[in-house]
Order: C-alpha cells, then structure tokens, then sequence
C-alpha cells in the first residue's frame, strides 16, 4: 500500500515538475515574441526621424503630417502596454503612410535616392514586424491555453502564471498602410 502511494506521490510531482517547466517555456516565448516585436518598432521609430528630415528639406510646409508624425512616435516609444501600443502604432503608419504619399506632389523627393532607400527600410520593416506579431501572439495564445487547462491551471496558480495580453490592431484601422516602391 505505501508503494502505491509513493508512486502516486512521485508521478504527481513529476508532473507538477513537468507542466511548470511547460508554462515557463511558454512565458519566455512570449517574453521573446515581445522582444522581436520592440526591436521592428524600434527599428521603425529609428527610420521615422531620417524620414521627416528627408520629407521636409523637400516638402517644408507640410507640416501638420511631419508633425503627426514626429508626435506618434515619441508616444510609441514611450508605450509598453501592447493593446496601447497597437493603437499608437496603427496612427503612425496611418500617418506614415500620409507622408509617403507626399511624394507624389514633390517630384524632386520621388527621385531622391535617400528618400528613396528609407521607403525601401520602411517596407522591410513593416514586413518582419507583421510576422513578430503573429509570433508574439501565437506564443500569447499558447501561454494562455496552459494556464487556463485542468488541470494544469492547478500548478499555473500555485506559481503565479498570468495571462499575456495579445497584440491587437485597434478598430478602424486593420487596413495596410499603403507602402508601395517606387517603379
């Protein structure tokens, strides 16, 4: 009789062993999916002020989208909340997408070359920041469905596991901005 206990005892820890080490590595991939999506944000909000500069030598008197611009991305980057920061960033790239478009009034600052190359950075960008979302929230909805299983939620509760928030697009605004290169 104790030996059944003691098996019980054993497989029940190995368990708890096992499914705690689960929920950690699903923490930490989306510890990480974060982490790829901070550093296409930051790579965009880099490019933004190259961006502005080149826009205005041309394009001066524009200044309310220049402005927006330069706005939204001091508030991007000081945003960590990821619903928060998927508003914020939906309006830059609404308002990105503004600028770019001032191209097509401005011939001098559709054949600048800088210009030109930062556009082609701002679409690779855009690309590897569309796919670190769909990681990031990939590895959200993995951590969540661990900690919300019986009985796993069992040892999710016992060490404090929370939920992860999803990166989510704000209503209105789930459209592409429209990044198109030059031919």
């Amino acid at each position: 009789m104790a030996w059944a206990w003691t098996i019980a005892l054993v497989g029940l820890l190995a368990w708890g062993v096992w499914t705690y080490n689960r929920l950690v590595r699903l923490r930490n991939q989306v510890r990480a999916g974060w982490s790829d999506i901070d550093v296409q944000l930051t790579r965009r909000h880099d490019l933004v002020p190259a961006l502005v500069e080149a826009v205005a030598a041309y394009a001066g008197h524009e200044r309310s989208v220049l402005q927006a611009v330069t706005e939204l991305r001091a508030r991007a980057v000081a945003t960590d909340s990821p619903a928060q920061l998927a508003a914020v960033e939906a309006g830059l790239e609404q308002a990105l997408g503004r600028l770019l478009a001032l191209r097509e009034a401005y011939p001098d600052l559709k054949a600048s070359g800088n210009f030109l190359a930062l556009q082609r950075d701002l679409v690779e960008v855009e690309e590897h920041l569309q796919f670190a979302r769909r990681f990031y929230n990939g590895a959200v909805r993995a951590l969540n469905d661990g900690i919300q299983k019986v009985p796993d939620l069992v040892v999710a509760r016992l060490f404090g596991f929370r939920a992860a928030e999803f990166y989510r697009a704000a209503d209105g605004e789930r459209a592409a901005p429209a990044l198109e290169l030059p031919r």
